[in-house]
């Protein structure tokens, strides 16, 4: 890396575990933080770019599903795959509090909490994915399987068939 980049709670939790990634830095658009305009300016692949939403279940309360960018989450699919009766979206204004992170720099490593993470199981069909670093405008480039150590996550089959 040619100029430092501050490094950002995810990033120390993967030097921590000695797991290899990329950091990827990106001009941010206040107006757009869709995972389509990330691949846009990032140079990032669309299909790479991985999107952490944060819901609530009945049972587990706080947990967090890793999507592709351009998918959508299946509340049903999530429910089940953590043990809840149903699931729905936190509502935005709780995210900052429950996980230090903001809409659009929101990250499944280093929340404040160690939230139950849950990842679309088509991350496995991929060599890299790309999550948020924490920040808007940086986003981390690892291996599913190593983003799957490190978040200790659960694979399941998150988001509607397309």
């Amino acid at each position: 890396m040619s100029k430092k980049i501050k490094k950002t709670n995810a990033a120390r939790i993967l030097d921590g575990l000695g797991i290899d990634y990329e950091i990827k830095t990106y001009e941010v658009d206040e107006n757009d933080l869709s995972a389509v305009h990330v691949a846009q300016v990032s140079g990032l692949n669309i299909e790479m770019i991985f999107k952490t939403l944060v819901a609530r279940g009945d049972k587990s309360g706080v947990i967090m599903a890793v999507i592709g960018g351009g998918d959508e989450l299946n509340l049903k699919s999530l429910a089940k795959a953590s043990g809840n009766k149903s699931v729905e979206m936190i509502a935005l204004k709780e995210l900052l509090p429950l996980t230090g992170y903001v809409r659009g720099g929101c990250s499944p490593l280093g929340a404040k909490k160690n939230y139950p993470v849950f990842v679309d199981a088509r991350a496995l069909t991929l060599e890299k994915i790309s999550v948020s670093a924490g920040q808007r405008g940086m986003q981390i480039v690892l291996s599913p399987q190593d983003l799957i150590r490190a978040a200790n996550a659960t694979v399941a089959e998150l988001i509607f068939a397309n």
